[in-house]
């Protein structure tokens, strides 16, 4: 039998899964190619053959997403399998028409030819939008699995953005492991709010071997989603977080409503800040497509680390996660929040401040202005980030990013921390939903 000739659509990530768990190791299907989006300088390099096993010697080639058409024909492609989160349903479709086009079958791989199994209590948390509150939602659900005498080892979606041999199995307890890991500025706002509260962060590429290294350590393990994608691992009880400032993308984005119609329970978040018809009106969606799933209401209030006086009067920098602004498409965070509440005099204008990558960004994505997006997936574009933060006038700079940029960024003007995290309204609670579910005892 000829083998079935493929391309994987991705972003580091989901694709790099989806060949360990369904393609790896087979003799009737041979990877040709990945093709990447989204993450800047991931295009040109090649998946090893260290990880991509017998059969790829030279491993995989990753190539751009823009070649895709030119690779179907000539590697005469049988089937583009599309791997990557956080985009529009007219997107992926698009993407499949450029595949069918080119004359390969498009195909979507769900959670049964996916997800791992686990031999401990797993929880995912996922979204249905990037930048909806996975972050706090998922160090709150740490919390209280600590709280009830669990050891806890937090799993994060994938961000392979240095050597991939190295990263293939990735264990992080201290600072001091990611200053070893070298992580980017988009890793560390994923790891360090963890490690600060204590919790064991696994990553890397490959999550059979990663999930096997977990298990030896935890009594529960915690899928930390990434954008929207749907987990890794077959969860015990599904938490997928909406975002009521974004009311109706629950149901137009990919995969994220895959996740919606998944999910166990809802985390509507941030009902303190959104407005009310767009609490009600992603309320409706879930009723809508899945009325059996438990509702959790949610605010995300923030702190600065100071008083708030010391905004009053001052033009502020704002700077908030990266992601979140750029494919998240938010136009602010909560830095914006904290300055406009601390009496900001203005929110200064980062663009004419921009230089490099950071410049590019705000070319590629025109609905972020007065805010600046923490972009820093490698060294070059960090001291890009922080040349922009020098040349601008502000006289504060509100950081409202996951992790204290002054960590890993020497910044020339003063600076406040704004923290966000996850308080829960009413009920049913998480803990009461994890001890219906059996994984803690009731509380």
């Amino acid at each position: 039998m000829t083998p079935r000739r493929t391309l994987i659509a991705g972003a580091a990530g989901r694709d790099f899964h989806n060949f360990n768990v369904a393609f790896r190791g087979r003799d009737d299907i041979r990877v040709v190619a990945f093709t990447a989006t989204q993450i800047p300088d991931i295009e040109g390099r090649v998946y090893p053959a260290e990880l991509a096993g017998e059969g790829y010697p030279d491993g995989i080639p990753i190539r751009a997403e823009e070649e895709l058409a030119d690779i179907v024909r000539e590697e005469e492609i049988d089937d583009v399998v599309f791997a990557y989160s956080d985009v529009t349903h007219e997107h992926v479709m698009h993407i499949g028409s450029i595949a069918m086009a080119a004359g390969a079958d498009f195909r979507l791989m769900g959670p049964r030819s996916t997800e791992l199994r686990a031999s401990k209590p797993v929880v995912a948390i996922c979204a249905v939008r990037t930048g909806s509150g996975k972050s706090q939602t998922t160090r709150h659900v740490a919390s209280v699995l600590r709280g009830a005498g669990k050891r806890v080892a937090v799993l994060r979606h994938p961000m392979p953005y240095g050597d991939l041999t190295k990263q293939a199995v990735q264990r992080f307890e201290r600072y001091e492991d990611l200053d070893a890991a070298d992580a980017t500025i988009e890793e560390r706002e994923e790891y360090e709010p963890h490690l600060a509260e204590g919790n064991l962060v696994f990553a890397g590429i490959d999550y059979g071997a990663i999930l096997e290294r977990a298990e030896q350590e935890a009594d529960v393990v915690v899928w930390d989603g990434g954008n929207n994608d749907i987990p890794f691992i077959r969860p015990d009880l599904h938490l997928v977080v909406v975002d009521p400032h974004r009311p109706g993308h629950e149901l137009r984005y990919h995969p994220g409503e895959t996740n919606l119609r998944m999910a166990d329970a809802c985390v509507v978040n941030k009902i303190d800040t959104a407005p009310e018809e767009g609490v009600e009106a992603v309320l409706e969606s879930i009723r809508s497509v899945n009325p059996e799933a438990a509702i959790v209401r949610a605010a995300s209030p923030f702190e600065v680390e100071q008083d708030t006086h010391e905004i009053a009067g001052k033009r502020v920098l704002a700077i908030e996660d990266g992601p979140t602004l750029t494919h998240g498409e938010m136009s602010y965070g909560a830095a914006v929040l904290a300055a406009k509440a601390g009496g900001a005099s203005e929110l200064v204008d980062p663009r004419p401040f921009a230089v490099g990558s950071i410049k590019e960004t705000f070319a590629k994505y025109p609905h972020v202005t007065q805010l600046l997006p923490a972009m820093g997936y490698g060294r070059k574009q960090m001291e890009e980030l922080r040349e922009t933060i020098e040349r601008s006038d502000a006289d504060l700079v509100l950081i409202g990013t996951p992790i204290d940029l002054r960590r890993v960024i020497e910044l020339d003007k003063p600076a406040l921390r704004v923290t966000y995290r996850l308080q829960e309204i009413g009920e049913p609670t998480i803990a009461q939903l994890l001890a219906e579910r059996g994984i803690i005892d009731s509380p």
